[in-house]
């Protein structure tokens, strides 16, 4: 009688892996898994080691330490079984930009196996699918880049992959054409494509990932879902307006007393923002502003973004200029 074997749950699993270029050490000692099914994005600075470490799990640099599995096959043993699962859409296009966006795509799928009337079917699907259709025949220099982003994502799956890396797939789109991009994202991981998606923009992460990896100088700082990691800088921040600004002195004075943090005033606007550990400090502070005898027009409560979060782990905001890994070049 055979026993039923149970399905693997992880599409990556990556234990202290570690890339150097000469004395620089870019990735130094990351562990992380990947749900099947999930997106997993992955943030940090410029130069932190995203890319670096996409490149690993792609199999296009070896590591230097540490080991991984990407859809069940070994890293090292196995790279080939790596390659047959993943797909790689890097920072910029990969297709021939002479050529038009049909052209590339019926030449991959001819690439990758497809007849000839398959590969004609396959592209036509992926160009009315990603709504291509109308420039399908034309060179893909002369597309905006929206589209450029769209058919690079169209070429990467032409041979639907178990597993796609998004290296920052919407680094200097519009926000029509980035919503374009995630619902494309989205639908991908419907229909069983895992995404292992790395960006500078926070609200990327925190509108598609499923759970979120927080790299700086090459190590994990950080990892859970959005909500996890803005649960670790505190329930959020109250911010109080008051009827008159004569009252700021006073109205700072009792929150940062409360809180015991940095209270932030705007005097032009009569209004104070203050971290908060947790909805209890928020009672005492405007109960005790009340007993003050200070008027308030108006008080909200907010969750921190996950811009706040990026600032209190790395100790920089969120850079949304181009570029990726320093040094990545360097492997030969």
């Amino acid at each position: 009688m055979r026993t039923h074997q149970p399905q693997e749950e992880w599409a990556v699993e990556a234990t202290d892996l570690v890339k150097r270029f000469g004395d620089l050490q870019v990735v130094d000692g990351i562990s992380l898994k990947v749900k099947k099914g999930s997106i997993y994005g992955f943030l940090g600075p410029n130069g932190a080691g995203k890319t670096t470490t996409i490149k690993m799990l792609a199999t296009l640099l070896q590591p230097d330490g540490g080991n991984a599995t990407v859809m069940g096959h070994d890293l090292r043993k196995d790279p080939d079984g790596v390659r047959q699962c993943i797909s790689l859409t890097g920072q910029f296009a990969s297709v021939d930009e002479e050529m038009s966006g049909r052209e590339n795509l019926i030449l991959i799928a001819r690439l990758v196996g497809f007849t000839r009337q398959g590969a004609k079917q396959r592209a036509m699907d992926l160009l009315r699918a990603f709504n291509l259709e109308d420039a399908a025949d034309r060179q893909v220099k002369k597309y905006s880049g929206g589209m450029r982003r769209r058919i690079d994502i169209a070429a990467s799956i032409v041979t639907a992959p178990d597993l796609l890396f998004l290296d920052e797939p919407t680094t200097g789109l519009d926000p029509r054409s980035r919503n374009q991009v995630w619902d494309i994202i989205r639908a991908l991981v419907n229909s069983g494509t895992t995404v292992f998606l790395t960006t500078q923009y926070l609200e990327e992460a925190d509108q598609l990932a499923d759970r979120i990896g927080v790299i700086d100088h090459g190590r994990l700082i950080a990892e859970g879902t959005s909500s996890e990691l803005k649960a670790m800088v505190g329930a959020g921040r109250l911010t109080v307006h008051l009827q008159s600004s004569d009252d700021l002195p006073v109205a700072h004075r009792v929150l940062a007393e409360i809180t015991g943090e940095t209270v932030e005033i705007d005097e032009r606007a009569h209004r104070l923002i203050a971290q908060i550990g947790n909805h209890s400090e928020a009672a005492a502070a405007l109960s005790r502003l009340v007993t003050e005898g200070i008027p308030i027009t108006d008080f909200s409560m907010g969750q921190p973004s996950l811009d706040e979060v990026f600032l209190t782990l790395t100790g920089k905001p969120a850079s949304t200029e181009e570029g990726g890994d320093n040094h990545v070049n360097q492997a030969g």
